[in-house]
């Protein structure tokens, strides 16, 4: 059957669902990360000066690199933009940093996948509840809007009521653009996909700390959740740390799954994280967990570990590699996000329409994509001219073909072939997808 698009049908919900959101007392609850973003200005004559100055050896880069020296940077940023992949690393050096502003332009703006996705699903008028770990001024005035409340001691309080003085916690953007030309050693590459690459400056993030006060609030107001989503461990790397991390919070999910055994429960990976501590996470929070969000690069990664080959391009295959995810890890959902479509595949989820998630999530990635900032309802009523990706929609037929073993949606994206933006854009999908549990 031929894809219906229900892309206008389910934006006209979203006013209906804010207010039941609000006469409820029910809550979207965002966890754990949060800090300043510098996002350097893309200019690719800049980067060839780069890497005509400091790139002495192959491009290469590996889950774990660090970034020490500018010839680090050279050879990471040049092997993911000539893959197109966008990635996280670490550089130890503040030298890098301070040469990379003094090269490009840059301009500030909001990090975290709990911060991002709160903040934009606030901007359609969603009223939210987030943990941050940067809590600076900075990153609170650009969270700040009437319904965004943050925990402090035992009730909830207006964001800015919970802002510090403290410094903020800085990482650093760099978007690259498709069809660029870099060269490498004298030979040119096309960028085949826009992208970003993450660099973080940053120690907070090695623990990932988490207010007791937050987990206290919600063990007794578990009742109140409708979902409740947990990432931003994408900067741990020592596993005694995250095995600390995860008794604390298998204990507050123990907690609230005996209090309100009905909310959602959502977890988002990455590709760019340890993956030993990427290992303990999933085999810990499978049981809680109603959905694992990934991406493609993720998806691979994950089964390449275990030698199964996961191609993109098909389907089918892209099916096999997300059951081989769920039987390794007990998962009983996953969501799978992508610039040509997102799918659900899983479990039955009783009550909650999937495809409304998706889609609402699709359309608040691609109107971020689209403006370079988070959308009202309005401006996402606009991104309703977009087209829909032909591959999606290929994708989404041959997925009806097939008949899969467990629940199946697919919904084609809202595609644009050069973004205007590409940072935020999986975060803003993720809180997109909330809309629909209630």
């Amino acid at each position: 059957m031929a894809y219906q698009d229900k892309y206008e049908m389910y934006l006209d919900q979203i006013p209906a669902d804010i207010e039941k959101c609000r006469t409820t007392g029910r809550r979207h609850v965002f966890g754990y990360t949060s800090n300043y973003d510098v996002v350097l200005k893309w200019d690719v004559n800049v980067y060839n000066q780069i890497l005509e100055k400091f790139l002495k050896d192959e491009p290469a880069a590996q889950a774990g690199d660090t970034m020490d020296t500018m010839e680090d940077f050279a050879r990471i940023s040049s092997y993911c933009l000539i893959k197109g992949i966008g990635a996280n690393f670490d550089i130890t050096s503040v030298e890098i940093c301070e040469y990379l502003q003094s090269h490009f332009e840059s301009e500030p703006a909001l990090g975290g996948t709990c911060a991002q996705g709160a903040a934009a699903l606030a901007a359609m008028g969603f009223p939210m509840v987030a943990q941050l770990t940067d809590k600076c001024r900075a990153v609170c005035e650009m969270m700040d809007a009437s319904d965004m409340r943050v925990v402090k001691g035992d009730r909830l309080v207006p964001i800015m009521e919970g802002a510090s003085d403290e410094p903020p916690v800085y990482h650093m953007i760099l978007q690259f653009s498709k069809d660029d030309k870099i060269l490498v050693h004298g030979k040119e590459y096309s960028v085949p996909l826009s992208n970003r690459l993450i660099l973080f400056y940053d120690k907070i993030h090695k623990i990932v700390p988490i207010d007791q006060c937050f987990m206290d609030y919600w063990n007794g107001h578990a009742e109140n959740i409708s979902s409740y989503l947990a990432s931003g461990f994408d900067a741990v790397i020592d596993t005694a740390v995250m095995e600390e991390r995860l008794q604390q919070l298998c204990s507050h999910f123990e907690t609230m799954r005996k209090r309100n055994p009905d909310f959602i429960f959502y977890f988002e990976g990455a590709y760019y994280m340890n993956p030993e501590v990427k290992e303990m996470i999933f085999r810990r929070l499978a049981p809680y967990a109603n959905i694992f969000g990934t991406n493609e690069e993720e998806l691979v990664a994950q089964n390449e570990k275990y030698g199964i080959e996961t191609d993109i391009t098909d389907i089918e295959s892209v099916i096999s590699g997300i059951e081989a995810l769920m039987e390794r890890y007990g998962v009983r959902g996953v969501i799978l996000h992508t610039k040509d479509y997102s799918m659900y595949y899983g479990e039955e989820l009783p009550g909650v329409d999937i495809e409304k998630g998706l889609t609402i999530g699709n359309l608040m990635s691609g109107t971020r994509a689209r403006i370079g900032k988070y959308g009202t309802q309005e401006e996402c009523r606009e991104s309703l001219s977009l087209g829909l990706s032909p591959t999606g929609l290929r994708f989404h037929d041959r997925l009806k073909e097939l008949k899969p073993a467990k629940k199946a949606v697919l919904v084609p994206s809202r595609y644009l072939e050069h973004p205007r933006y590409t940072i935020g854009l999986g975060d803003t999908f993720v809180s997109g997808v909330h809309t629909c549990f209630e």
